[in-house]
């Protein structure tokens, strides 16, 4: 019994044995295939979220920093004018007796425009010799009445002289003819110089103003720019630099050199400017045109517009420095149509990110195009 129980015992413990190694089996196959299962998963994971990272990497432009000249355009608008005008006034007010002209005709230095009827000026005259005369009577009689011959006024003493013509009223008589002599030249209006008539305001006999031009006469021989540019720009604008001026009319467009420029800024930043224009057609005084300076400012650091964006309200450049942006803080300086000047915060060799930097952050992963 003993044995028959130590025997069954020991099959017993056997079978257990045997059952647990194989049931241990089991247990460690399940567990391969669920770990195998989940190194799939993992790895499939892992793989996508790779894909991802690199497809969803920003691809930006890049280009290398070197010093290359650039040119600075200066752009405002102007107004044309001709060099030489000149406003033709009437000194008296009468009637229009004679118009030679009309508006917008070509005249000749000296040739006749236009005269005031001279009945007035004219008799006005005759009555000023008329009254000089008597002024005259009066004066002599001065002179005697002082012990002095009217005849020899070498004798009579300068004081005495002068005194007895204002006594007589003989000055202001004078003052009078001279006056009306010049009003007399005066009534007949002249071209001072080759030119187009304009802003003609007198008819024929109409009254003559006194208070504003009769017309005007332009020189259009000769035209000039008058234009604007900012105070920070004066450094740059010099006498005898190159314009290009085009109307906004349309037309050809024209090039001079700058003649003047005022030492002043006025309150808005603005300081004033004026160049002389070479034969320009089609061009008329008055005309509204867009005045253009170009400047070669030599060879400078430069970076296309486009790499130069805002952070903080602050001017950034990003770089590229193993395979990363790196947020790059900046100063500029002159700028054109598509470039800008860097000043400081990057220097020559450098690699500029040109495009696709809109959303950069620093150190962001990027790839290069």
């Amino acid at each position: 019994m003993i044995d028959m129980n130590g025997i069954i015992i020991k099959t017993i413990t056997t079978a257990a044995v045997v059952l647990t190694m194989v049931g241990g089996g089991c247990s460690s196959d399940k567990s391969k295939g669920e770990d195998t299962v989940s190194a799939k998963k993992t790895a499939k994971l892992s793989s996508s979220s790779s894909s991802s990272s690199e497809g969803g990497m920003p691809v930006v432009k890049t280009m290398k920093l070197t010093e290359r000249e650039i040119t600075h355009d200066m752009v405002s608008n102007g107004k044309i004018t001709a060099r030489e005008t000149a406003d033709l006034y009437f000194r008296s007010s009468e009637p229009v007796s004679e118009l030679w002209v009309r508006e917008g005709q070509r005249v000749k230095r000296g040739q006749k425009l236009a005269r005031l009827d001279l009945f007035k000026l004219e008799s006005e005259r005759a009555r000023l010799l008329s009254e000089r005369e008597k002024s005259i009577l009066d004066m002599q009689d001065v002179l005697i009445g002082q012990g002095y011959d009217p005849a020899d006024k070498a004798s009579v003493p300068e004081e005495v002289l002068r005194l007895a013509c204002v006594r007589s009223g003989l000055d202001g008589i004078e003052t009078s003819i001279a006056l009306n002599k010049k009003e007399i030249e005066q009534s007949t209006l002249t071209a001072p110089f080759d030119g187009v008539v304009a802003d003609l305001k007198v008819k024929r006999f109409g009254i003559a103003p006194t208070s504003e031009p009769a017309c005007r006469i332009i020189n259009d021989g000769g035209m000039q720019v008058e234009f604007t540019v900012l105070e920070s720009e004066l450094p740059l604008l010099h006498i005898g630099d190159g314009v290009e001026v085009s109307p906004f009319a349309g037309g050809n467009s024209c090039r001079g050199k700058v003649t003047e420029i005022n030492p002043k800024v006025d309150e808005k930043g603005l300081v004033k400017a004026r160049a002389s224009l070479g034969s320009c057609g089609g061009m008329i005084d008055g005309m509204n045109a867009r005045v253009r300076v170009s400047k070669n400012l030599g060879k400078r650091l430069v970076v296309p517009k486009s790499a130069v964006v805002l952070r903080s309200g602050r001017e950034v450049v990003f770089t590229l420095e193993e395979g990363k942006a790196m947020w790059n803080y900046v100063t500029t300086g002159i700028e054109n149509l598509d470039s800008r000047e860097i000043l400081e915060g990057l220097t020559a060799g450098q690699t500029v990110i040109t495009d696709g930097n809109e959303n950069l952050a620093h150190q962001t992963p990027v790839i290069q195009h």
